[in-house]
C-alpha cells in the first residue's frame, strides 16, 4: 500500500510541474537559465561578511543591512536599519555580493529603503561582475553599458533578467541615479545558480539536505485542495477533509484532520490544530502544514511508531490557509516580488490574526472591580455582543474560526506566521494603558514558557545564538521565545482569545526570516522546523487529564477544573472529559459543576510525556435535587402561614439546630 501510494503522489508531482507557472514566480525545476532562485540575501544563506560596499553612510545602513524585505527599527540612527545607503550621492558607489564560488547569475532584485521616516530609492542602476574582485566586467547592451531601470518607491520589489546569463564570483549593483528627494540606498536580491563545485567545501558545510520524499513547491489554493484529497484518498482511515467555512471572497476554509478514529471525538483524547496564513503573504507556514499532512500520513503507512503513536492517541486538526484570499495575490506575483505586505490582510482589508474580541480589558477590568471569582469567572470570558453584531468590523473568516475554535474541545494550538525566528505566547496585549511593550504574563505563564521553549530549542536554528538577527530583535539571546506583550502590544490577538475564550492554549510560531521563500528553499524549511512541529504536538500530552462524572457514571460537561495557585479555570467536554496542561509537579485539583458538591484531589505530574489520569466523581447538591424533584412533579415551594413559621424557628432555637 505504501508503494501504491508513493507511485500516486509522484504521478501527482510530475502533473503539478507540468501545469500552468505564473509568470511572475521563478521556478528552479526547468532549464532555462532565467530561473535560477535567489541566492540567499534575504534567507540569510548570504553571511554579512560576503557583502560589501564603497561606502556607507553609518553602521546600521551598512551593507549587511542591503538585504530584499529587511525591516528597519521604528526610530532613525537605529544600529538595524532599512537598507545599504551609500556614504556618498555619486555615480561612483556600489553594493557588492561574495558568492564564495563561481556563479551563474541571471538577475537582481531592488528595493528601496525600509524606514517610517526616508524616502530612498535607487532608480536605475548597472552591474558588473569579476572572478576576482580587481578585474570587473559590465554587462552591455551592445557596445553601450546596460542601465538597468530600478525603483519608484520604496517598497515594490522590482526584478530584472539580464539578457544573458553570466558568470563570476562577484557581482556588484552600481546605482546611476536615484530619487531627487533621497539618497543612494538599496535593498537587494541576486539571482543565482552556483556552478558545479565538489571541492567547495564552504558550499557543503551549508548544505541542508533533506530524505523525505515530499511535494516541495507552492500550492494554489486548487493545488493545494488536489493535495489534501490525494493525501486523504493514501490515509483514507486516519484523514478527513472539512470546512470551517468560507473567505470574504468565497474560498472554502479547509481542514484535514488526521486521527486513527477521523470525525468523531474519543473521550479522553486530546484534540490539537495548527493553523497557518491568517496572513495571507506569510506563506512559509502554509506550506509546512501541507508537508506535515504528507508527512504523517507517509509514515504511518510505513510504519514509523513515533507517527502511529501520535495518529492513535491524538486528533490533529491542520488548517492550512487561514486567509486563501490573501495568499493568491501574494501567489501571483510570485516569492521575490510579492514584497514585504501584498496579500497580508483579508480581501475587507482586516488583519485576521488580530481581528478577535479583546476578552482581556473585560476580565482586567472585572480583576481590578474585585469581580473575580463571585461575579465573573476567570476563563470562559463571553463575546460582547456588540461584536456579535452583523456591522461589526469582523472578517468572515475571523467568525469561521471563532465558531471552530468553540466547537472543538482543543487543549493546545499553534498558528505558523512568518517575517521572524521565534515563538511568542500570551499575553500579547500590555495590561497597563498607553504602554507599547511590557511583560505582561497569564496564569500559566509557566507552561506557556515550556510550550514555547519546546518549539524554539528544537528548531535547527530559532536558539542558535550565532544565527543573524532577521530584522532588528535578536530573539536567540532569549531562547528563541518571548512573551507577546514584551515584543509589542496587540489586542484582539488569536492566542490571547484562545486562552481566555476556551480552553486552548495557543502560541505563535515565526517560523522562518523570509515570510514567502522561493521553493528551492522549502527542502531545508522543512528540515528546520520538522522535528519542532512534531514535538509541539507532543506537548498536548503534558499535564493531567481525566472525567468528571456524577454518581451514576455519566459525564458532566461544563465542570469546572481549578488548580490551586494558578487564577485560570478549564472547563470539561460534552462527554465530561478535560485536559489540563501543566508542567511536572504536585498539584491540588478541584472539580465543581453547577448543582453538584465539589471534590479535590491531589495530582502529581512527572517527566514523561504523558498526561496523569486525574478522574473525579461529583454528587448532586441537597438543594439542587429538591429543585430537580420539584420542576419533575410541577410542585412549588411549600409556604406555611406565617405563625406557624414563626413557632418553628423558635422551636429550633431552643433545640439548637
Amino acid at each position: 500500500i505504501t508503494h501504491e501510494a508513493l507511485a500516486r503522489f509522484k504521478n501527482l508531482q510530475r502533473f503539478k510541474h507540468q501545469s500552468h507557472h505564473h509568470s511572475g514566480k521563478v521556478h528552479f525545476n526547468r532549464l532555462t537559465f532565467c530561473e535560477c532562485p535567489p541566492m540567499g540575501l534575504e534567507t540569510l544563506k548570504i553571511d554579512d561578511f560576503q557583502l560589501h560596499a564603497s561606502s556607507t553612510k553609518r553602521y546600521g545602513l551598512g551593507a549587511h543591512r542591503g538585504r530584499l524585505n529587511i525591516q528597519a527599527g521604528i526610530y532613525e540612527d537605529d544600529l538595524y536599519d532599512g537598507a545599504w545607503c551609500a556614504g556618498r550621492d555619486d555615480p561612483l558607489q556600489w553594493f557588492e555580493v561574495d558568492a564564495r564560488r563561481l556563479t551563474k547569475f541571471t538577475g537582481v532584485i531592488t528595493q528601496g529603503r525600509s524606514s517610517l521616516w526616508s524616502s530612498d530609492w535607487v532608480t536605475s542602476y548597472k552591474v558588473m561582475v569579476s572572478n576576482d574582485s580587481h578585474t570587473w566586467i559590465t554587462l552591455k547592451n551592445g557596445s553601450e553599458d546596460l542601465i538597468f531601470s530600478g525603483n519608484r518607491e520604496k517598497e515594490i520589489p522590482v526584478r530584472n533578467i539580464f539578457p544573458a546569463p553570466v558568470i563570476g564570483r562577484y557581482i556588484r549593483v552600481n546605482p546611476r541615479s536615484w530619487f531627487n528627494s533621497g539618497s543612494i540606498c538599496m535593498r537587494v536580491e541576486i539571482l543565482g545558480c552556483p556552478m558545479p563545485d565538489p571541492n567547495n567545501y564552504y558550499h557543503r558545510r551549508n548544505e541542508v539536505i533533506t530524505t523525505d520524499d515530499l511535494d516541495f513547491k507552492h500550492h494554489s489554493y486548487k493545488e493545494m485542495r488536489q493535495l489534501m484529497k490525494v493525501v486523504n484518498e493514501m490515509c483514507p482511515n486516519i484523514t478527513r477533509i472539512y470546512n470551517i467555512g468560507k473567505s470574504h471572497s468565497g474560498l472554502k476554509l479547509y481542514a484535514i484532520e488526521i486521527s486513527d478514529n477521523p470525525g468523531d471525538h474519543e473521550v479522553g483524547e486530546p484534540e490539537f490544530r495548527y493553523t497557518a496564513g491568517s496572513h495571507g503573504n506569510e506563506v512559509l507556514g502554509r506550506e509546512l502544514l501541507l508537508l506535515l499532512m504528507q508527512f504523517m500520513c507517509l509514515e504511518y503507512l510505513a510504519g514509523n511508531q513515533r507517527i502511529r503513536h501520535l495518529v492513535e492517541e491524538t486528533r490533529i486538526h491542520l488548517l492550512p490557509s487561514v486567509n486563501p484570499d490573501g495568499y493568491e495575490k501574494a501567489f501571483e506575483v510570485g516569492s521575490e516580488l510579492s514584497g514585504w505586505s501584498l496579500g497580508r490582510w483579508s480581501n475587507d482589508g482586516i488583519d485576521i490574526h488580530h481581528n478577535f474580541p479583546d476578552l482581556n480589558s473585560i476580565l482586567w477590568e472585572a480583576e481590578a472591580k474585585k469581580w473575580v471569582p463571585r461575579k465573573m469567572f476567570n476563563h470562559h470570558v463571553p463575546i460582547p455582543a456588540w461584536y456579535l453584531s452583523k456591522n461589526a468590523s469582523v472578517a468572515l473568516e475571523t467568525r469561521a474560526l471563532i465558531a471552530w475554535m468553540e466547537k472543538m474541545p482543543f487543549v493546545l494550538g499553534g498558528n505558523l506566521q512568518g517575517g521572524e525566528l521565534v515563538v511568542t505566547f500570551p499575553y500579547d496585549r500590555t495590561r497597563s494603558q498607553g504602554m507599547t511593550r511590557e511583560h505582561t504574563p497569564t496564569p500559566d505563564d509557566h507552561v506557556f514558557r515550556w510550550l514555547a521553549f519546546s518549539y524554539a530549542s528544537t528548531h535547527r536554528l530559532m536558539t542558535d545564538a550565532n544565527r543573524r538577527v532577521c530584522h532588528t530583535e535578536d530573539f536567540a539571546k532569549e531562547d528563541g521565545t518571548i512573551n507577546g506583550a514584551s515584543w509589542h502590544t496587540a489586542a484582539g490577538s488569536m492566542n490571547d482569545f484562545s486562552y481566555v475564550h476556551t480552553n486552548c492554549f495557543e502560541l505563535s510560531m515565526y517560523v522562518g526570516c523570509d515570510k514567502f521563500p522561493h521553493e528551492s528553499e522549502l527542502p531545508e524549511e522543512w528540515e528546520n522546523n520538522r522535528e519542532s512541529l512534531l514535538v509541539f504536538m507532543e506537548q498536548v500530552h503534558r499535564g493531567i487529564k481525566g472525567v468528571v462524572r456524577d454518581l451514576q457514571g455519566r459525564g458532566i460537561a461544563n465542570a469546572i477544573i481549578s488548580v490551586e495557585g494558578i487564577g485560570h479555570d478549564i472547563r470539561t467536554a460534552a462527554d465530561g472529559d478535560y485536559w489540563r496542561l501543566l508542567n511536572p509537579g504536585e498539584y491540588r485539583v478541584t472539580a465543581r459543576a453547577e448543582g453538584y458538591s465539589l471534590a479535590s484531589k491531589k495530582c502529581e505530574v512527572g517527566y514523561e510525556i504523558g498526561a496523569t489520569r486525574c478522574d473525579f466523581t461529583i454528587g448532586r447538591t441537597n438543594l439542587s435535587r429538591i429543585k430537580e424533584i420539584m420542576e419533575k412533579f410541577n410542585k412549588q415551594p411549600i409556604r406555611l402561614p406565617v405563625r406557624q413559621l414563626q413557632a418553628r424557628r423558635s422551636r429550633e432555637r431552643r433545640l439548637g439546630t
